[in-house]
This record gives C-alpha cells, structure tokens and sequence, in this order.
C-alpha cells in the first residue's frame, strides 16, 4: 500500500524538507575551528537532513575507524543509514547512496574543491570535482560528477 506522503512526495507536492522527513539520522562529526563544516550542515539542514553535530579535537580516530585513507579525508566525517561521507558531499549524492544502498563503506569528496556545498565562493567560483564511492579495501569508483 503506497502512502499519501509518498504519493505526495512522488508528485513534488512537498516541501524538500516534509520529503526528505523519513531520512535516517545523521552524526557530523567536526572540529571546533572549522567554518566551512557550518556551511555544509545548513544545506544538509535545508535539504531536510536533522544534523546532529559533535565537536572533536581530532577527525584522525575516526578517518581510521572508519578506514578513511588520508587522501581521501576532509575536513568533517558524517554517519547515516549505516554509511559514512567525508567531505563536502552534496545532498542529493547522499540521497541516491541511501536509495540505491550499494555494498560500500559511503562516500567522500576529498579535499575541499571550491563551489561544493559549503565551499561556495562569493564570486562564484567553482572547480569541477568527483564525489568517491568508498569500497571495501580502500578502493573507490566515482560516484557523481559535478561541474
């Protein structure tokens, strides 16, 4: 049986946020001197994600943890629906990963390219960049190109 909401939802009846509402918990993980982090956190807000944020002095634990290589970290780490993403990964990247639900750690934009959520430019600068499928192994394979 097919609900109202998602009948409602399917049809673009809905606000992003009232769509986005069924969407799994999410724990950012952050530095307390990191400004971008923010920016990246109000758009996942926006996009109808419920943020919950936690302050460490050191992301290095968790890129381990999770086995996060070193090229492939960034500057905060966010868990949800049993996946990890690291970086400026955009809403809707995070969105397909929890539909599509392949077998995967998560995902990571390395680095921080200029015009990815929360690294907007007021100039509006942006470089093309890749958002990484993070396999099993250490391997990746791209998952979303963005211009």
């Amino acid at each position: 049986m097919i609900s109202r909401r998602a009948v409602l939802a399917g049809a673009g009846l809905l606000t992003p946020a009232i769509a986005f509402a069924a969407n799994p918990a999410m724990t950012v993980h952050k530095t307390a001197a990191c400004g971008c982090c923010g920016g990246w956190i109000t758009l996942m807000r926006r996009a109808g994600y419920q943020p919950n944020v936690v302050v460490v002095e050191d992301l290095g634990p968790l890129h381990e943890r999770y086995r996060i290589p070193v090229e492939l970290s960034s500057c905060h780490l966010a868990t949800i629906g049993g996946y990890v993403t690291v970086g400026h990964v955009p809403a809707g990247d995070i969105a397909r990963l929890l539909k599509e639900r392949p077998k995967a750690l998560g995902l990571t934009v390395p680095g921080m390219p200029l015009g990815s959520p929360g690294m907007e430019m007021p100039d509006g600068r942006k470089e093309a960049y890749d958002t990484l499928l993070l396999l099993p192994g250490g391997k990746t394979r791209v998952f979303a190109k963005h211009a």
